[in-house]
């Protein structure tokens, strides 16, 4: 006898449906009401029972309940409460639509005194809540990421997280399509008050892509929810070594059937940065000193539009743009002499220009269902295409030991333009399947990346191109993705399981003049990723958690092009073909007090470990490129707590103790174990209703960058002033970043025969300034929201 798969599934729904109740919020208007708040409670002793929110269609589902005498109530901003008394049979019950009636009401007749913590600690992520801390004035969403807990930003802008680097940057619940410089830039230019809050997803399910080893960073930028017309405007300096202005705009537009939302961001102006390197290398010393001024122009648009269908069927199209256009200089500096002598050879003169023109952009559609009995689908269609035109002019002169006669010189030009093509379709679909909730999913990607590197020398005024030195490489990678994802709760327990499979295939060509055996490498192989968590709620304000994931490190596309790139005459970056990705077991063991004090203790373990090394090239030039260098083991201790200490006085602290040993696979590599201690503290002081103060600060011990550099520690001490105008529609800033200049870094380097002995920094101290406006209706009213459903796109673009 056959079954059809809607009747099995229907079969199963039943299942999952016994002692439950169920039914449907709408306005008087026949709207949706999500996101209420609704709690079951016992009428003998007012226990309460179950709590639970309302789904975007208005749907809600109380489960696992026993016969008895309930109260039900409902409640959502801008809605008067709703109760009712029921006398519950154990039976599947379901209440049908339940009418909530507006309240609105006018601001000035409101007043709020509920706001977000600055941390919560949720099941499956930590949520940073950046719209609380004033200190976010005038920093950008790279600077804001040092605050974040567990997060630490290296002396070369790497991210960590709980003592790991691989960490995948999502805006909106967008996986970026930036990685490297192109990443950091774009994040400097999207400023701190643009951003509603950062969630940290140590452990992804099986859900997300299995890339990244330290997890997920999720940056969520600001959407008005109220019904009308509603935005803000922001316009703020910040002064370092020179004036940097930026100004942000971003309006929202709902109604009964759709939402139109936007915001464009900029920045405009110049900062500066320098980076000492001493490179001891057989027996001779290069002294290298280079200042460099980024004079760099920023653009961020986004434009969304969300259309509901009904109260089950959304669609939905997001159209992001990141425009950039930049110029640089870089004068260095590099007297060469013997080791262990003070008389200098030579010297080696550079002042290299380079202009730069970027534009990121991608467009996104999106369909998702979602009803009252558990049954839910979302379809995402992702199209993203990169550009960058940059040109180097790289002169580089030698002079004799006290610089009064050139010795000699040679003048090159590069240009390096690079085109990315990605292409992505994604589908998820849940339902309550044995009293939990099932998932699965797939996902098809397609990224083609095409890399010309062309090399002039100047010659007579004239450039003429080296053939040798030039080389185009492409590359294309295609990525099919499944999951499958169990969750279900046991009283006080909870239990997920999942498991992904990654298949890639990719394919790397090298064209040049020169012979080489590394022209053309391809691949293609298959990865399982489990993952898995238990939770266990021991009373109402303890709870432990259990969780294990697996997952992979891809090499970003510029690090497998084998070509060379000059930086000067003695120095240069080539990528590695035969790169082969990294892999990261984690587990991890935590425990949550009161909702708040969290305490979490992670061991990892990563496989083929890659890192950014210097290794020397014949008797005085050197090169820098990406092996795997080692096998790496992290573990972890972590500590955050917000706390209220007075009605005016709040603070938050977070913790990172972790261990990172480093176990050789090369060679060359020497073994190296680091014990590393980081926090960021915070106190807010609440002055009078619309004036506050924040002092706060982070610091790090001595760690380790790139598996190679030992650097030492580093810091920061900031202060911010904020105070509202107006009745609060407009809000002034003023912040004080670095106020010791301590962010600068230092650190020291061997692989081989080479030693570095380097520092840098920037002008990270700093005075901020800014103004916000908020237009708009004050009404607090319904709002009809929507999580975005765009994820996890898998692309990597290198510097």
């Amino acid at each position: 006898m056959k079954i059809s798969i809607s009747a099995f599934f229907l079969f199963l729904s039943s299942l999952s449906f016994a002692q439950s109740i169920n039914g449907i919020l709408q306005s008087e208007l026949g709207n949706s009401v999500p996101y209420a708040a609704i709690t079951l409670n016992r009428i003998k002793d007012s226990t309460l029972i179950k709590a639970t929110i309302s789904e975007e269609n208005g749907g809600f589902l109380l489960q696992g309940i026993f016969p008895g005498a309930y109260n039900l109530n409902i409640s959502s901003i801008g809605y008067k409460d709703y109760n009712r008394n029921l006398n519950y049979n154990g039976d599947n019950l379901y209440l049908g639509v339940i009418l909530l009636y507006e309240t609105a009401e006018s601001l000035e007749e409101v007043t709020v005194v509920a706001e977000k913590p600055m941390v919560q600690v949720l099941a499956d992520k930590t949520v940073f809540n950046v719209e609380n801390t004033i200190n976010a004035t005038g920093t950008s969403a790279f600077e804001l990421l040092r605050k974040a807990p567990g997060v630490i930003v290296d002396n070369n802008g790497g991210i960590i997280l709980e003592g790991k680097t691989g960490v995948q940057i999502f805006i909106d619940g967008k996986l970026s399509v930036l990685q490297g410089e192109d990443l950091s830039n774009y994040l400097e230019s999207l400023q701190a008050t643009d951003i509603e809050a950062v969630e940290i997803i140590t452990q992804p399910s099986s859900k997300y892509d299995a890339a990244g080893n330290a997890g997920i960073i999720n940056i969520k930028l600001k959407k008005d929810k109220s019904l009308g017309t509603n935005g803000t405007y922001t316009t703020g300096l910040t002064n370092g070594d020179f004036a940097r202005y930026n100004s942000s705009l971003n309006f929202n537009n709902r109604g009964r059937i759709g939402n139109l939302y936007g915001t464009y961001s900029n920045r405009f102006g110049k900062s500066t940065s320098f980076i000492d390197l001493l490179r001891t290398q057989s027996e001779t010393q290069f002294d290298s000193r280079s200042n460099r001024i980024n004079d760099r122009n920023s653009n961020n648009l986004k434009l969304g539009y969300d259309h509901y269908l009904n109260s089950k069927n959304t669609i939905g199209a997001i159209f992001n743009a990141n425009l950039n256009n930049g110029f640089s200089t870089n004068n260095a500096r590099t007297p060469i002499r013997p080791a262990n002598s003070t008389q200098i050879d030579s010297v080696l003169v550079a002042l290299n220009q380079t202009d730069n023109t970027s534009y990121n952009i991608n467009a996104n559609f999106n369909y998702k269902y979602s009803d009252t009995l558990g049954y839910s689908a979302n379809v995402d269609i992702d199209y993203g295409k990169y550009n960058s035109d940059r040109n180097a002019f790289q002169p580089n002169v030698y002079f004799n030991g006290d610089e009064t006669q050139i010795l000699n010189e040679r003048i090159t030009l590069q240009q390096t333009p690079i085109d990315i093509d990605i292409f992505t379709i994604k589908t998820d679909y849940e339902q309550n399947l044995l009293k939990g909730k099932l998932g699965i999913g797939f996902k098809f990607s397609q990224v083609n990346t095409d890399n010309t590197f062309d090399f002039f020398n100047q010659i007579n005024g004239q450039n003429v191109l080296d053939a040798l030195q030039s080389n185009e490489f492409s590359y294309a990678e295609n990525i099919n993705a499944g999951y499958v994802n169990f969750n279900r709760k046991w009283g006080k327990w909870n239990i997920q399981a999942g498991l992904r499979v990654e298949n890639t295939v990719s394919d790397g060509e090298l064209e040049s003049a020169q012979g080489s055996s590394d022209e053309r490498v391809q691949r293609d192989y298959t990865d399982f990723f489990p993952s898995g968590g238990l939770t266990f709620q021991m009373n109402r304000k303890n709870q432990f958690a259990l969780t294990y994931g697996k997952r992979i490190q891809r090499p970003n596309y510029q690090s497998l092009n084998p070509f060379e790139y000059k930086l000067d005459e003695l120095s240069f970056s080539k990528g590695n073909p035969f790169l082969q990705p990294q892999y990261t077991d984690n587990i991890k063991l935590s425990h949550t007090f009161n909702y708040r004090l969290t305490t979490s203790l992670s061991y990892s373990y990563i496989s083929d470990f890659f890192a950014r090394v210097t290794v020397a090239e014949g008797e005085s030039a050197n090169f820098l490129t990406t092996l795997n260098v080692a096998d790496q083991e992290v573990i972890n201790l972590g500590v955050s707590y917000p706390k209220k200490i007075y009605e005016w006085w709040n603070i938050y602290f977070s913790l990172n103790a972790y261990v990172s040993d480093y176990k050789a696979t090369s060679p060359e590599f020497l073994p190296v174990k680091q014990e590393t201690l980081s926090f960021y503290a915070q106190n807010t002081f609440t002055l009078s209703k619309d004036f506050k103060m924040e002092v706060s600060g982070w610091y790090s011990s001595p760690s380790i960058w790139g598996g190679t550099y030992q650097t030492e520690a580093l810091g920061s001490l900031n202060l911010a002033f904020q105070k509202k105008f107006f009745g609060g529609r407009v809000t002034g800033r003023l912040a004080f970043n670095d106020i010791l200049y301590t962010v600068p870094w230092r650190g020291t380097t061997q692989f081989g025969n080479l030693f570095i002995d380097g520092n840098g920094g920037s002008d990270s101290r700093q005075v901020a300034f800014s103004f916000t406006y908020d237009f708009g209706r004050n009404e607090i009213k319904k709002a009809r929201k929507r999580k975005t459903g765009l994820e996890d796109e898998n692309k990597r673009i290198g510097s």
